[in-house]
């Protein structure tokens, strides 16, 4: 099938109604392919999303057409390459509401923008007795980034509690905020339980209690709900193509420019500077301080076209059909008394993105991930890079199901009578 047309620039998606799920599927190649005699039930996509053709149609028109290195030749080819590198730099400006394309910078992925930060902007602020806070719902890559470079300088890390529903404490967050309170970290999206948290909220808290600066994980958040960073507040957001129907191997962190301006080099070498010696060496302004070297130049035009194709369906619509998936899973759910969901959030709570994480009765989440494999259903079982989530839930691991805009009904349904199957081998 074609995908829907993208949008011109300033140009609105359509009107939100009822994605035609079966037509967005024809434009996902794998799905068509079967597992193990079933046909694929793809709800693995919290680990990684599937690419649309016309994603992979932009990445093979780069490399058979007008692949050559950007920003480095006046030759037909590389000025074509670098033109399409940086277009796509203003469709992922356009589309998380950055105020300018060069607060933009292209990285590997939420891990590398997130270990940037930490690094080009955390390590020359932070200083004995300082503190970064997260919270407990964070994935390692929102952890470990954070203690590196506490071990560096003599900081600490403290993470603020969330409540036996999975909802971040917000009253125990602000308490734990003060004067010494450098970076507060903290997901938009909890990859593990769906938990979307208030943004808005806890940047207001935190400038009211510190000058610390708020680094959003936006990882589970931008393929599923409309962001806007200038809305949003924050001082950098970061995320990745390949959770967002584009290319692996790409991503992207959003930071005020003056703060990024301010920021020194996180890697060294060429396209970087704009002057060097043996003595000393000049930088570059950002963004292209921040990307040194040969960059992903097809991907990252794959994550431009990705853009245009959420663009031209629709956020609004996307989260509408994703609620729905997510809220007649957990109604089935609940109805099985040998099963158990995770972190439902309270009555009034902020909806859940589309995960559900779940414990089975006498079930090892590794083992319903192997048999339900069988049945063609793809799941992910595992501490999902969360282990101290998974501590302060008292399991050690659990089955997940996430969902994406080509998920439906009847996938559910499979799902389910997956976990029956579960429940009969294991009694």
């Amino acid at each position: 099938m074609t995908a829907p047309a993208p949008l011109a620039d300033g140009e609105r998606p359509p009107a939100a109604g009822a994605l035609d799920v079966e037509r967005l599927r024809a434009s996902f190649p794998i799905l068509a392919r079967e597992v193990h005699g079933h046909r694929l039930v793809y709800l693995d996509n919290a680990a990684s999303a599937q690419r649309p053709e016309v994603v992979i149609d932009a990445v093979n028109d780069c490399y058979r057409t007008y692949y050559a290195n950007a920003h480095r030749g006046v030759h037909a080819l590389s000025e074509q390459s670098t033109d399409a590198y940086e277009a796509a730099r203003g469709k992922v400006a356009r589309f998380i509401g950055a105020p300018d394309s060069h607060e933009v910078v292209f990285t590997r992925g939420t891990t590398e923008s997130l270990n940037l930060v930490a690094q080009s902007y955390g390590r020359p602020l932070l200083a004995p007795g300082d503190e970064v806070l997260l919270t407990e719902m964070e994935h390692h890559s929102n952890i470990v980034p954070w203690q590196l470079v506490c071990e560096q300088t003599g900081a600490r890390v403290r993470a603020a509690p969330i409540t036996d529903d999975g909802e971040l404490d917000l009253e125990a967050f602000a308490g734990m905020l003060n004067e010494r309170t450098r970076v507060v970290a903290v997901t938009h999206v909890s990859n593990a339980l769906g938990t979307v948290n208030d943004i808005p909220a806890v940047v207001e808290l935190t400038r009211a209690r510190s000058d610390a600066a708020v680094v959003v994980d936006g990882a589970q958040a931008v393929p599923h709900m409309t962001v806007d960073v200038a809305a949003l507040g924050c001082d950098f957001y970061a995320f990745s193509g390949h959770k967002m129907y584009g290319p692996g191997g790409i991503g992207v962190l959003w930071g005020r420019r003056e703060l990024l301006t301010a920021m020194p080099p996180y890697h060294g070498g060429g396209a970087m500077i704009t002057r060097v010696t043996l003595e000393r060496s000049e930088y570059a302004a950002p963004p292209q301080r921040f990307e040194a070297g040969t960059p992903a130049i097809a991907p990252a035009i794959g994550l431009g076209v990705a853009v245009e194709f959420l663009e031209s369906i629709g956020l609004d619509r996307i989260e509408r059909h994703e609620q729905e998936l997510l809220s007649h899973t957990v109604e089935v759910l609940n109805d099985l008394p040998w099963v158990r969901v995770l972190g439902q959030g309270t009555e009034g709570a902020s909806p859940r993105a589309a995960v559900v994480s779940l414990v089975i009765d006498g079930a090892h989440p590794h083992d319903v991930a192997t048999i339900l494999d069988e049945q063609g259903v793809a799941i992910r079982a595992g501490h999902h890079c969360a282990q101290p989530l998974m501590q302060r839930l008292g399991v050690p691991a659990t089955v997940r199901a996430s969902f994406g805009l080509y998920n439906t009904h009847e996938e559910v349904g499979l799902l389910v009578s997956s976990l029956h199957e579960v429940r009969r081998i294991f009694g």
